[in-house]
Formats: C-alpha cells, structure tokens, sequence
C-alpha cells in the first residue's frame, strides 16, 4: 500500500510541476507552490527527485509522454504503408498533438525558449531524435536515394516547421487573457491536408529539378 500512495504522490508532483512550469517557467517556479497544488509535503520534491531541477526535467519528460501516448507519431498508420500514407500519419498526429488542450510540454518547451535554462537540451534531444529519425526516413525515401542529407533535412524542418508554428502561436493567443485575435486555423483536418499537399509539391519540386541543383 505505501508503494501506491508513493507512485501516486510522485504522479501527482509530476502533474502540478507541469502546470507550474507552463504558467511560470522554471525560476519563477516554486517548490512550495508545486507541492501545494500536488497536495504534498514540501520535502516531497527532494525525496522523489532530488531538486528542482531534476523535477524539470522529468515533468517535461511525463508530458511529452502523455502527450505522445494520447498521440502517436505514426497517426495509427501502418509501417507498411506507402510512404506518403506514413508521411501524413505523422503530420497529423503533430497537428493534434499541437492542439490539444491538455497539452503541456510544447508550452514548457516554449517557457524555456523565452528565458532558457539549459536544463531541458538534453532531455529533449533523448526524446525528439527518435521522432526526427521516423520523419526523416520517410523524407527520404519520398525524395529518392539520391537526396542529400542536407536536402532531408531541409525538407523535414520545413514540414514540421508548418505544423508547429502558427498552431503553437496560435494556442498561445487563445491563452492570452483579453485577447480577441480570431482563429486563423479551425478545421485541423483541412490543415493537415494543406501541409501534405504543400510538403509533397514541394518534394516533386525538388526531385523535378534535380537533386544536385
């Protein structure tokens, strides 16, 4: 019984550092505030993480892993499916990944951009690079294989760059207090499409010039 009441506090520290984090980022965070809300003792922090910098990390990490349970990146499509079938699995996924409202380590991630730490570069490297690797397979091999390693990186930065940044601006306009910017993106479904349709133009493009040009 007392393993279960311990994994359910730590859950919980998780849980309240996540929220903590999004609203504050990491210095202007307390561990007074984070136990408070988690319904734990102040030295639970210590016990279970070590400091408070540990208990960044690993919030970041809980909701990047909640986050890519609720969403997988393969969009529920199969490994054997043509590459532009898995290619928009993963595009939308992300939009959805991006979107939903339970969502925190995008705006953790964004916390840390505004005032960086440091403390996240290598907890987020670990997590993403098996993602990146997923999406750049199948880049490639959209591309043919005769692409350059620059052109599949170029490529993927730009797909996932239009995923990412006007729904993530987006999100933080709509958490802006007071503010009446109007939603530029409501069918997610319509976007997601657009991205594909832009990203495989794109790819025909560069194969139709030439992969060496």
């Amino acid at each position: 019984m007392a393993r279960k009441r311990s994994g359910t506090t730590k859950e919980k520290l998780l849980v309240a550092a996540s929220d903590v984090f999004v609203e504050k980022g990491f210095r202007d965070a307390t561990v007074a505030d984070i136990c408070t809300r988690a319904g734990a003792n102040v030295s639970a922090v210590n016990y279970y993480f070590g400091s408070k910098e540990a208990l960044y990390q690993e919030s970041w990490r809980h909701s990047f892993a909640v986050s890519i349970k609720a969403h997988p990146q393969d969009g529920g499509v199969s490994k054997s499916a043509p590459a532009e079938e898995r290619l928009y699995g993963q595009i939308k996924a992300l939009v959805e990944r991006i979107t939903d409202e339970n969502n925190k380590d995008f705006f953790i991630s964004q916390m840390e951009i505004v005032n960086p730490t440091g403390l996240l570069e290598e907890v987020m490297i670990s997590e993403f690079n098996p993602l990146r690797k997923n999406t750049l397979a199948v880049v490639q091999e959209l591309l043919g294989s005769e692409a350059t390693h620059q052109q599949i990186a170029f490529c993927e930065t730009c797909i996932i760059s239009m995923c990412i940044h006007p729904l993530l601006l987006q999100r933080v306009r709509q958490r802006a207090k007071g503010n009446k910017a109007p939603i530029m993106i409501d069918d997610l479904d319509a976007y997601a499409d657009h991205v594909m349709k832009f990203a495989l133009a794109g790819i025909a493009a560069i194969r139709g010039k030439g992969l060496d040009s």
